[in-house]
């Protein structure tokens, strides 16, 4: 009996088959592939938002949103592009959020102390106004906010914004440069660059070799055109010297550029290598002396002397003078020799001792004492 009854499910269970063309439905029966892709036309279905990936996916740390704004004419603000134009002449107002902001924009204007730039600081917002604008104000204008603890501040790099600016002006398609001829050193362990920067974004700018005069090459691997910097030797060496000149082309119009010396150097780097002489250890009462402090050291790296000697309590009158000077030692050797000279007139008792010369540069200092007294 049970045998007949099962054979009868199965049978309507085929029957049901044929008809609807479909299972009966079970309970956790598994989907096969492909089935019930397309949903229902009368259902509703909540669009989703696809999720905006960061353009550069390999960086893990987002970018944040630039604090600068630049004041425009109609008295609205807009975020300031990463390059742009504006006609010398014009007025430049950018302005950063933040109830403590620090700027930084062309050296030029702070060589000179120059009272067409203010800088000042509101209760929101830092504010930078240039005014009576040159080409020679062209490059980066740049802000950010500082974090304080008390006296301390550090800088705040998730706020900050910054913006290159050409001025441009009539018949200046070059930066102007404050001499007619400038000194690039080419060290070989170091980029140099020689600073042809324009003032027109779509200028053409090439390098030239005055003697023999021929275009100098940017391939891309020794050098490179880079339009903040100029053209950046990536590799200097020794063949590389010489005077050359860039030339821009725009508008149909073109410049030739200040010439620059390329000079090659191989000097060790580090604190000033330093010697001191006195022109006799053994003087006379009423004899003039003079004690010379010498730093050889690389051509582009400035030292600065400081003295201690005996009669400096008593406020001894001396004379002290500094020069420096560059020199060729041999091929691709140039050197930068600095000098300060301590002269004492009349020598008496409280002029005999110790004078002891301390020269200084960027990375570090060097001490060095001699002894006179009479003879």
């Amino acid at each position: 009996m049970k045998v007949w009854l099962l054979l009868g499910f199965l049978l309507v269970h085929e029957v049901l088959e044929d008809v609807t063309g479909q299972h009966p439905p079970k309970n956790k029966h598994p989907k096969e592939q492909g089935e019930n892709r397309i949903k229902p036309t009368n259902k509703k279905a909540k669009p989703k938002i696809p999720k905006l990936k960061d353009r550069n996916s390999a960086d893990p740390t987002p970018k944040s949103p630039s604090i600068m704004v630049q004041a425009m004419n109609n008295g609205r603000f807009q975020k300031p592009a990463a390059m742009m134009s504006l006609v010398a002449g014009q007025t430049l107002e950018l302005r950063c959020k933040g109830s403590k902001v620090e700027w930084r924009y062309p050296t030029y204007l702070d060589t000179f102390k120059d009272s067409r730039l203010s800088v000042k600081q509101n209760e929101r917002y830092g504010q930078l106004t240039l005014v009576n604008s040159t080409s020679a104000d062209t490059g980066e204008f740049s802000c950010w906010g500082q974090l304080c603890n008390g006296y301390i501040c550090r800088r705040d790099e998730s706020r900050a914004g910054s913006t290159y600016i050409f001025f441009t002006e009539k018949g200046e398609l070059f930066v102007p440069s404050p001499s007619y001829f400038d000194i690039v050193y080419l060290n070989p362990d170091r980029q140099a660059v020689v600073p042809c920067r324009v003032t027109v974004l779509s200028a053409k700018v090439t390098l030239h070799r005055e003697f023999p005069a021929k275009e100098i090459p940017t391939n891309g691997t020794d050098i490179v055109y880079d339009l903040k910097r100029g053209f950046v030797y990536l590799q200097p060496h020794f063949d590389h010297q010489g005077v050359v000149y860039c030339k821009a082309e725009a508008g149909g119009k073109s410049q030739i550029s200040v010439k620059y010396q390329l000079l090659y150097v191989e000097v060790p780097s580090g604190p000033p290598s330093t010697t001191i002489l006195a022109s006799s250890n053994k003087v006379n009462g009423g004899d003039d002396i003079n004690v010379v402090c010498t730093v050889l050291g690389e051509p582009d790296v400035e030292v600065e002397f400081r003295w201690i000697f005996p009669g400096q309590k008593d406020e001894r009158p001396v004379t002290i003078q500094d020069t420096w000077r560059l020199i060729h030692r041999g091929r691709g050797h140039t050197t930068r020799i600095s000098q300060s000279v301590i002269t004492i007139e009349d020598f008496e008792t409280i002029d005999a001792g110790y004078y002891i010369c301390t020269a200084q540069n960027l990375r570090g200092q060097t001490t060095v004492a001699t002894t006179v007294g009479f003879s």
